[in-house]
Formats: C-alpha cells, sequence, structure tokens
C-alpha cells in the first residue's frame, strides 16, 4: 500500500490540512480503506504491480489524486473525473487524450481507464467542451438518452443547462453491467430516469438529442433513438462517440446521420483517452431552419 508520506511530498493538490488528515488516516487503516472504497483500495493494489509513464512523481500524483478525488466524492469537487485526468491531458496528434505524455499510455493509466468510465462515464466531461455544447444546445432543454451513472448530464446542469437523463437501465434502480453498483462510490450524478418514464415525457421534440457513448457492433439503441426523435420533429443532436464501424453507433445511425443530417459543429477541445477513437459532433437536421 502506499506511504503516506511520499504522496504528501509529491501532492499538487490544493487541500487543506484537515483533508490531509483525512486521507493519512485512510491509506493507513488497509481494512477500513478496502471495506468503504474497495475500488480505490483495487488500484492502488495494482498500481504497484503495473508499470507507469516511467515518471514517478508523476504517477504518484496522478494517484494521489485519483484517491482524493474518489473518496471525497461531490463534496471535494463537481468534476471529480475530470480533476483526476486533467494533470495527465497533453496534445497529440492534433488531439487532446489522457495518455500521461506517451503516445502509448501506461499499463497502469490503462487500469485506472476502467475504473474511471465505470464510476462515472465513458466519455471524458472537460469544461471546455460543456462549454461548447451550452453554445451548440442554446436554450434548448437537453435530453439524454442512454444516460447511464447520469454524469454528464451533471455536468451539463451545474453549467446551467436544462437537462433530463434517462436509461434502459438506471444503475440506482436496476443491475446494469456497465455501472455496476460499488461501496463507496455514487449509483447517480443526476437523476435518471428509465424508458418509460421517457416514453411517457411531453412531445413535441422540443429539445436537444444527446447521445453519449451509445453502443455500437450492431446495438440498435443509436438508430431507433435517431428514428424516435425524428419522428417527434428533432433537430438537434449531439453526439460524443467513435466513427462508424466502432465501438459507438450503429451503421443505420451513421447512415441516417450522412442522409437526413448536417454537421454543424465540431468541438476542437474535446479530450479523449489514448485508447479511443471518440469525438464530439453537433448535427442539425436538414429541414431545420436553427
Amino acid at each position: 500500500m502506499w506511504k503516506c508520506e511520499k504522496l504528501h511530498s509529491m501532492a499538487k493538490l490544493s487541500m487543506t490540512s484537515r483533508r490531509w488528515d483525512e486521507l493519512t488516516v485512510l491509506l493507513e487503516d488497509v481494512p477500513r480503506l478496502q471495506s468503504t472504497y474497495p475500488k480505490v483500495a483495487e488500484y492502488l493494489e495494482m498500481a504497484a504491480r503495473l508499470a507507469g509513464t516511467g515518471d514517478d512523481q508523476a504517477d504518484a500524483h496522478f494517484d494521489l489524486r485519483l484517491v482524493h478525488y474518489m473518496t471525497g466524492g461531490s463534496a471535494v469537487s463537481s468534476n471529480p473525473y475530470w480533476d483526476i485526468v486533467e494533470p495527465f491531458v497533453v496534445e497529440y496528434d492534433g488531439r487532446r487524450v489522457v495518455n500521461g505524455g506517451r503516445a502509448k499510455g501506461s499499463a497502469r493509466l490503462a487500469f485506472a481507464q476502467m475504473l474511471l468510465q465505470a464510476t462515472y462515464a465513458y466519455a471524458i466531461p472537460a469544461p471546455q467542451t460543456i462549454e461548447w455544447m451550452a453554445d451548440f444546445c442554446l436554450d434548448i432543454p437537453i435530453v439524454e438518452l442512454g444516460a447511464g451513472r447520469g454524469y454528464w448530464a451533471a455536468q451539463l446542469a451545474h453549467s446551467g443547462l436544462t437537462v433530463e437523463a434517462y436509461d434502459s437501465e438506471p444503475p440506482d434502480k436496476t443491475q446494469n453491467p456497465s455501472f455496476p453498483g460499488v461501496i463507496g462510490q455514487a449509483d447517480v450524478w443526476h437523476p435518471v430516469g428509465n424508458l418509460t418514464e421517457f416514453a411517457t415525457r411531453a412531445r413535441p421534440a422540443d429539445y436537444t438529442l444527446f447521445l453519449c457513448w451509445p453502443p455500437g457492433w450492431g446495438d440498435t439503441m443509436s438508430s431507433e433513438a435517431l428514428t424516435l426523435f425524428e419522428d417527434a420533429g428533432g433537430e438537434r443532436l449531439v453526439y460524443i462517440g467513435e466513427p462508424k464501424g466502432r465501438k459507438t453507433g450503429n451503421d443505420a445511425f451513421f447512415d441516417a446521420l450522412s442522409s437526413r443530417w448536417k454537421l454543424e459543429s465540431v468541438d476542437p477541445h474535446f479530450v479523449s483517452w489514448w485508447t479511443e477513437a471518440d469525438i464530439a459532433q453537433g448535427w442539425i437536421r436538414n429541414s431545420s431552419r436553427a
């Protein structure tokens, strides 16, 4: 387990002495850490066995941020996901990626990626991306389908946008294999309704549809959601995910975008994990006068 003295000497966080004392006590009490924050304990155990970036100080700084924000929850940050990864964001090959300054990242960072995606969201909500979405959506409310834990919805709501979130398996109401319940971590960050609740909401579709990492590999969720949106008169879409033929969206979804929609905006500041090819796009329906 990590030595608290080592973490303290490499800390670059703005942290109160009281908070540091809390972390010191927690890290020195391994049984308590394992019972109250099992995923954090698992990460620290694995991190010691996995190759890092080669910069021990940077790796320790990342680990400290992960421990601080994952054990502090919303009490220490409204966007802990971003606060954990921000120091490891670099410009690489024309993109902003989390790779710690190494083209191939590291085994330790890859393990952290799996943990953070399951804890928060697959895509990283950088503050600049939230601002880009606000500009694209204007004053139009946002409805997110496939919202998972509602982490993106929470970030959008914090910025002052009106947002509703729905998922076929809300993590606080049913088992969701992509976002399993974990002791010490929030099930949801924003209220997430089920698809029955979505079906009963008011029409027409006077909102921006938001699809963030809709399932790929032939899953029809994205194309069905887009068809329903079009049938209800929807005209504005935000899509965050990978290109056609990869991990997000199905062929019918991308074909519909190509034939009936116009790409209006792409977020130049979007941040992705180095292992992913996701982007943030704003689309307007061809018939729209917006």
